[in-house]
């Protein structure tokens, strides 16, 4: 239980540096923003990726467990590592348009974590999917956010 544990503290570890690049940037730099009419209130996200995150230890950890590190943990870092990057990259420099470029490769990177933890455990890979959905959505928005405010 002790390795479910570090999984969640380094998800939630990625979720607290995030928000250092994101917290100060919504009242002030977000808020003057062209956005669609679709775009979520700002209360929706926390929950949201609080979920999320915490789907993703769960899922890191049942992978982790069976196989121990490999090809499918290296992949779950690498797509925490890109969640991360995003943040920085949108909120703390206001690059919106690199950072639709980078959402596209964490999209990518959490799609080779879901395919590789599948045949390791699907309900693993079954947890991912939520998190692949919101960020489909997360780039739609990033895209439409830079477009609206080129």
């Amino acid at each position: 239980m002790l390795s479910l544990l570090v999984f969640f503290v380094l998800c939630f570890a990625v979720a607290g540096l995030g928000s250092l690049a994101t917290t100060p940037n919504i009242p002030t730099w977000y808020a003057t923003l062209n956005k669609p009419s679709w775009n979520p209130p700002n209360w929706l996200f926390g929950p949201v990726w609080t979920l999320l995150y915490a789907m993703m230890a769960v899922a890191g950890w049942l992978v982790w467990k069976r196989v121990g590190w490999g090809t499918a943990i290296i992949c779950f870092a690498v797509q925490l590592a890109l969640n991360l990057a995003w943040s920085f990259i949108f909120f703390g420099a206001h690059q919106t348009g690199l950072a639709f470029l980078e959402i596209i490769l964490l999209w990518l990177a959490i799609a080779a974590t879901i395919i590789s933890f599948f045949p390791v455990s699907k309900t693993a890979a079954a947890l991912l999917i939520p998190y692949l959905l919101w960020v489909s959505f997360a780039a739609t928005l990033n895209f439409t956010i830079w477009r609206l405010n080129s």
